[in-house]
């Protein structure tokens, strides 16, 4: 069976640091940053880049649809 590798990519410029996505990543790959945004928002960002798996839960929970995902079979 393949593995499956994911990797997110956030619109810092959208994201308004909610933090939903990071606590419905089941991995813990997601953080909000303390640099912000034009804004004025601390945005989320992947931090651990080998763990994503793709499974989507950050892209589906987040309210402003500023996460997109990515899968890789391997």
């Amino acid at each position: 069976m393949a593995k499956i590798k994911g990797a997110i990519v956030v619109d810092t410029e959208r994201c308004k640091g909610c933090n939903l996505c990071a606590v419905a990543c089941p991995l813990q790959v997601i953080a909000l940053r303390k640099e912000v945004n034009v804004k004025g928002y601390n945005y989320a960002c992947q931090v651990l880049e080998d763990t994503c798996i793709g499974c989507s839960a950050c892209a589906i929970v987040c309210p402003d649809g500023c996460i997109s995902v990515y899968k890789v079979k391997l």
